[in-house]
């Protein structure tokens, strides 16, 4: 049966295009000859499991170590209830055990002892029953929260010391967070003043996104087992819009071949990428709308809302830093600043705000469209400041982010107005704006969005000069720079929305819209 490209649940290599997984992880042997304990973390669907698991496999059937790969998850469900939650990670461990590892390398009987000491018992014997050095490889240990998780790690670390014979001769924990994160999780710092259980990780390894090579290298097997060709820039587009996640990378590729291409003897173009795109970005599938759910939490918001508006928030706690990026949503850039991790997150962000005013929008005549289908920006400037007038004011009150809201709005109208084309998308915390490009039918329209806020002068002047950059960034000679008035004690939205015309530092002109 030939293999696929997988985005459900671990990778099996015998079935799905696999990275090597050294590759992933180049340096955890060395950890694991010198008997390390360390921690793997890394966001969902980043290949975590897969990674470990292979790593597990190939361990164990070179014949050195008897390695196996566990997961705490069954745990989660007795948060408060330690006996039925060692008792339940316990039986999914034997099983786990038993099905990936060869008969002579099942585990021993696990010794019911007291509530406590169930974890640390078990991993003694089985250490001390295993012909081989036992290496152990905990997944989701970060579903395990409060006394639990406190527990479990204290556990591990009592048998540290005896390793190797009377403890796993390497474990590795593996979730999103790194270990010195887990004290949030457990409930913050540990008062008794006795040894911490946070002390025994010689190293934590984030396993990244996969590189631009590895993208191309995955690509390639099915290249090397059908002859389907993925072409160059094909092959870029796809990492530029993934930014190597993992999920991603297998979702393009997967939508290309099993649906948009199914003939093997045709290559995957760079336009089969972008319609990939598009299309997954409106299924959003369970991977994008888990993420996407993330957005009402008030940590993500405190982060995702002034990235939108382009305002600088410099008391954002670490914590919520971590968090976000732990999360997949967010990462740093070279210039170690906030930026989403990757266009089709951007894209998915503004849409899922955006996405409750969207289907709140009355029905709106395409006057903006010319008999030959092609946009006509005269009448959508028209059409959008109709709309501004009559629609604004409630919209704005609908939205999810409040201090966002014009600019979820407008996205919203531009979001009917694109159907069938596409609105590029740049913000950043700290831009004092945001940028918007649509494209439809050949035409492109650059558009600048700033707000005028209370205390703050006229924003207009600035904006010129913004969108001077913008339109020299994206090759066009004119946009629109939009204003939304967010002061108090001013004009009703019907009466202060109009457009003129402006001139930016360079002499271009452009339309000013007052909303």
């Amino acid at each position: 049966m030939p293999r696929f490209f997988n985005t459900t649940g671990p990778n099996d290599p015998e079935r799905h295009y696999t990275l090597p997984v050294l590759e992933r992880l180049p340096n955890v042997r060395d950890l694991i000859d010198n008997r390390l304990y360390f921690v793997v973390h890394a966001p969902r669907q980043s290949g975590k499991t897969t990674t470990l698991g292979a790593l597990a496999k190939e361990l164990t059937s070179e014949g050195q170590y008897t390695a196996v790969l566990v997961s705490a998850e069954t745990g989660a469900g007795y948060l408060h209830d330690q006996p039925a939650a060692e008792f339940a990670i316990l039986e999914s461990w034997r099983r786990s055990a038993m099905m990936r590892l060869p008969p002579e390398l099942h585990p021993p009987s696990f010794p019911d002892v007291a509530p406590g000491a169930r974890i640390h018992t078990a991993l003694s014997v089985w250490a001390q029953a295993s012909p081989r050095p036992l290496v152990v490889f905990i997944d989701e240990i970060d579903a395990l929260e409060g006394s639990l998780l406190i527990s479990v790690l204290r556990q591990i670390r009592a048998g540290f010391a005896d390793r190797p014979k009377g403890f796993p001769w390497s474990l590795a924990l593996i979730g999103m967070r790194n270990v010195r994160d887990y004290k949030i999780a457990s409930g913050g710092v540990d008062r008794s003043h006795s040894a911490s259980p946070f002390n025994i990780m010689a190293k934590a390894l984030t396993l990244g996104n996969f590189t631009r090579e590895e993208v191309g290298a995955l690509y390639g097997q099915h290249t090397q087992e059908t002859g389907q060709v993925f072409l160059p820039d094909a092959v870029e587009r796809a990492f530029e819009l993934t930014q190597g996640q993992p999920w991603l990378v297998n979702a393009i590729a997967g939508e290309c071949v099993e649906a948009l291409v199914r003939d093997r003897g045709k290559p995957i173009e760079l336009s089969h990428i972008e319609r990939a795109k598009e299309i997954l970005i409106r299924r959003q599938d369970t991977h994008l709308d888990s993420l996407a759910e993330r957005l009402r939490e008030p940590r993500v918001r405190a982060i995702i809302e002034p990235m939108l508006i382009g305002d600088y928030r410099g008391d954002i706690p670490d914590d919520d830093i971590r968090f976000i990026t732990d999360l997949g949503l967010m990462r740093m850039d070279e210039k170690r600043r906030m930026d989403v991790a990757n266009p089709i997150y951007r894209e998915i962000i503004v849409r899922h705000l955006s996405s409750a005013m969207e289907t709140g929008l009355p029905s709106i005549r395409p006057t903006w469209l010319t008999p030959e289908g092609k946009l006509n920006k005269e009448a959508l400037l028209e059409s959008f400041l109709d709309f501004w007038r009559q629609h604004g004011e409630p919209l704005l009150k609908s939205a999810p982010y409040h201090e966002a809201a014009p600019h979820l709005v407008l996205m919203a109208f531009l979001h009917r107005v694109v159907n069938g084309g596409s609105i590029d998308r740049e913000y950043a915390i700290g831009s004092g704006r945001l940028d918007l490009c649509v494209r439809y039918a050949g035409e492109v329209l650059p558009i600048e969005l700033k707000v005028w806020r209370d205390g703050k002068p006229d924003p207009e002047r600035e904006g010129l000069k913004q969108l001077d950059g913008y339109l020299a960034g994206v090759g066009q000679e004119s946009g629109w720079l939009v204003i939304f008035d967010r002061r108090s004690g001013i004009k009703p939205v019907e009466e202060r929305t109009e457009s003129h015309e402006g001139v930016t530092p360079s002499g271009k002109r452009v339309v000013v819209v007052r909303a």
